[in-house]
């Protein structure tokens, strides 16, 4: 045995209804800092329970749990969605619309996974607040807007989050993703990539397309731009190092016999150390400038959009985390693996307050689809849809209680305590 009986228990019951809240959250996905709907949702499924949940950052919402003397440790899921229509065919298919920053109306698709992160931090709350005989102390359940534009995190920092509510000895999260369903991913130390976005505006001459004589055409001086760019990691960077670079978007122009005046692309970077961080960034800049001088071009504009930070799994909390899931789910069940390139700003909680925390992954799929002919589609794929639900939202349970409760208590002997 592992979580004490009543947990499990508990848990068992409740996954019908996990089902039902997952599908419901899944199909009304709202954009980042647009969470609205998502947040009232959270706020009034935990007063159901009794708790007393609190607004920051605009569409944030945490609750404390109290419960005598003892550590404080808290949790984290996040809830935006993204801009992708969903082709996944589920009978629970969401059809939201949310509206960009620019304007633009796009349709919105729970395509990372946070539906599930909501459901599993509320049922986590649940039973925290239903079984206050098992353990002492306080949890913090924090859930976090705007995680896919790293708003989210700073926005209830600079709300105050860690004046409002008590602050950690450590703090918790975790990600569905395409692995087998039961199973949960772990690294030491560097967990997952810092990332760098940001937009370049190319400024050209405008002229008819049949002249193109009178123009500075910034279509042809972007495709030579972004061409280069891509010569930084593969001819600039070791092999012994890890950089991607990435451009998501490529916009210039109107009407096919009319060469444009201005053109923008984005850069998207991801990069585990400091210095390369540096080098890379510092590349960008001359390679962007250095081919807009060679075009005849003025200056371009190079415009940043947000950034991430280097999310870092303090090591003895890590391993800990590591020895106390084997005994939950099955030392078979759980694996420790490098960093991924993806990035995160749930570290921005801990960093802001030097407190340290663990970001782990837990899999969507059944093994019969995982290792199926096909291969499965990953976070931010319209066609994400994990096909295990029940036993995903019950392992991403069972490993947020395994870890809050290695501090609150209510664990057998064969857990490990907490560093």
């Amino acid at each position: 045995m592992a979580l004490a009986p009543p947990l499990s228990e508990s848990l068992a019951a409740d996954l019908p209804g996990l089902v039902s809240l997952y599908e419901d959250f899944h199909r009304s996905p709202e954009l980042s800092m647009q969470e609205h709907r998502t947040a009232t949702a959270i706020e009034e499924t935990l007063s159901s329970f009794g708790l007393s949940p609190i607004r920051l950052g605009g569409t944030g919402v945490v609750a404390v749990i109290e419960n005598g003397a003892g550590p404080v440790v808290a949790y984290r899921a996040d809830t935006d969605g993204l801009p992708i229509e969903e082709k996944t065919g589920l009978p629970y298919s969401s059809s939201a619309t949310g509206t960009l920053g620019d304007g633009t109306e796009v349709r919105v698709m729970h395509g990372c996974g946070h539906d599930t992160h909501i459901t599993v931090g509320l049922e986590t709350a649940k039973l925290l607040a239903e079984h206050r005989g098992l353990w002492s102390g306080t949890a913090v359940m924090i859930f976090q807007p705007g995680e896919e534009v790293s708003a989210g995190a700073a926005a209830m920092l600079a709300d105050g989050i860690w004046d409002t509510v008590p602050k950690p000895e450590a703090i918790y999260g975790q990600h569905v993703w395409p692995g087998v369903a039961g199973t949960v991913n772990v690294s030491i130390g560097t967990a997952m990539a810092m990332a760098d976005s940001m937009e370049v505006i190319i400024h050209g001459r405008q002229a008819h397309g049949s002249q193109p004589e009178n123009s500075i055409d910034p279509i042809v001086l972007g495709a030579y731009m972004i061409t280069r760019l891509q010569s930084i990691v593969s001819r600039e960077i070791s092999g012994r190092d890890m950089a991607v670079l990435t451009i998501g978007r490529f916009n210039g122009g109107l009407k096919e016999n009319i060469i444009p005046a201005e053109a923008r692309f984005t850069i998207n970077l991801r990069t585990f150390e400091e210095k390369i961080r540096e080098q890379v960034l510092e590349a960008i800049v001359r390679i962007i400038t250095a081919e807009a001088e060679a075009s005849g071009a003025p200056a371009p504009e190079i415009r940043k959009l947000y950034d991430f930070p280097r999310c870092y799994n303090d090591p003895a909390l890590a391993q800990a985390l590591v020895d106390n899931l084997g005994v939950e789910l099955g030392s078979e069940n759980v694996h420790e693996t490098p960093p991924v390139t993806g990035s995160e700003d749930f570290g921005r909680f801990g960093d802001a307050i030097g407190v340290p925390y663990v970001f782990w992954f837990f899999g969507g799929y059944s093994a019969e689809k995982f290792h199926g002919e096909e291969p499965v589609h990953g976070n931010h794929s319209p066609h994400f849809a994990p096909d295990s639900v029940p036993t995903t939202l019950e392992t991403g349970v069972r490993a947020a209680l395994t870890a809050l409760l290695s501090h609150l208590g209510s664990l057998d002997e064969g857990f490990a305590g907490h560093a």
